[in-house]
């Protein structure tokens, strides 16, 4: 947690190096914007010049990296990488690590576990096939939650007020991340009806998914279970896509479970 700008004005002289760009790290991860530096010293309470200095630093560790358009910043993916490979020993992680070799054997196509971080989509782990999937997915990939079925099968565990308040605390920087609202809207409707999101080309071309929801004991989302794989593999079995959705409904089932 970020601590309180000096209502004096002067910059916390006694932090640490490292722990000034803990806190920075903490405000990016936090959806905090970095386009005004003077704004985001306040926040993190150091000086403007150390801001410039952190954040350089820490891009050039590939810890963050620039947003393409408004000046901001993200966390980086060797750090989510690192993140994620840190969660193995938690034990979400640790059970999806169990259960999404089971998923790949029933289905013969890829499984991937991945949570929600404000509107995006950051995908932990990834379990492939002997003949894995010629996909851009990876550990540490993120993506806006919209545009993938683990995200619009986290998403649509939300009411329209909770998902209107994610949205409007998350703003996307990039105006092409904003959704469809009719849209998104109706595919959310159609995934609730289901218990699960399906994606035909949807994100990658040649490429199908399909994507439940894990959720706590109170019916709050934790994460999200997946399949994908080529479409081809589809057309040549007319029952796996029935295998597909059943066996993702189940193994998300058996995460919530393990996770009350």
């Amino acid at each position: 947690m970020t601590k309180p700008s000096d209502p004096s004005g002067s910059a916390d002289a006694s932090a640490s190096p490292v722990e000034r760009a803990f806190r920075l790290l903490r405000y990016i991860a936090d959806g905090g914007s970095t386009a005004n530096l003077s704004d985001v010293a306040r926040q993190i309470n150091v000086n403007r010049v150390t801001v410039m200095r952190l954040l350089e630093s820490l891009k050039a560790a590939g810890l963050i990296e620039a947003v393409p358009s408004g000046g901001a910043h993200r966390l980086g993916m060797p750090f989510l990488t690192l993140a994620a490979s840190a969660l193995g020993s938690a034990d979400l992680t640790s059970r999806a690590r169990q259960i999404l070799p089971g998923l790949v054997a029933t289905t013969g196509l890829s499984a991937y576990l991945a949570v929600l971080e404000g509107t995006e989509l950051i995908y932990l782990l990834c379990e492939t096939p002997e003949t894995p999937l010629v996909s851009r997915i990876r550990v540490g990939s993120r993506i806006p939650a919209h545009r993938a079925t683990p995200g619009l099968a986290m998403l649509a565990t939300l009411d329209a007020l909770a998902l209107a308040d994610l949205y409007v605390g998350h703003p996307a920087a990039d105006a092409a991340d904003q959704p469809d609202w009719k849209a998104l809207n109706a595919v959310l409707a159609k995934v609730r009806e289901t218990g699960c999101a399906w994606s035909f080309s949807g994100l990658e071309a040649g490429i199908d998914s399909c994507a439940a929801a894990v959720m706590d004991s109170r019916g709050n989302v934790l994460a999200a279970l997946s399949v994908a794989g080529p479409n081809t593999a589809f057309a040549n079995d007319v029952s796996l896509r029935e295998t597909a959705e059943a066996s993702v409904k189940s193994a998300a089932s058996e995460l919530s479970r393990s996770s009350l």
